[in-house]
């Protein structure tokens, strides 16, 4: 999602939202910054400005630390799914939050998911 945003997708309407406070891990951060050359690539435009526009969001970035009690947790919950959605599964267990994605990994999470359109929906926006 955060990818989307920052290429001017649906996703940015998101943070037009001031009362919404969106988080990730540290994980998540960089897997974007993993994918900003291929982005780049795909919609025309340097990494620098990609890059620049992921500073610029207003989301809130939590170290493994923060979230490492549920971990095990999140791992049972997506066994069968992609490992690199354990993290952010932890993270919204431990804050009792709903997750931001389109991913169908997340499909019935015990916290709930959100994808852009519902969300978009919900806030109005």
């Amino acid at each position: 999602m955060l990818l989307s945003a920052i290429v001017g997708k649906a996703a940015s309407r998101v943070f037009n939202h001031p009362e919404l406070i969106v988080v990730t891990t540290e994980d998540n951060a960089a897997e974007v910054r993993e994918y900003l050359p291929e982005f780049a690539k795909r919609y025309g435009v340097s990494e620098e400005s990609l890059l620049e526009a992921f500073e610029l969001l207003p989301i809130e970035v939590f170290g493994k630390h923060r979230y490492s009690t549920h971990l095990f947790e999140a791992r049972s919950l997506l066994a069968e799914r992609d490992a690199d959605d354990v993290p952010l599964a932890a993270l919204a267990l431990k804050l009792g939050i709903p997750i931001w994605s389109n991913d169908r990994d997340f499909d019935e999470f015990p916290t709930g998911t959100f994808s852009t359109a519902k969300l978009l929906k919900v806030l109005g926006v």
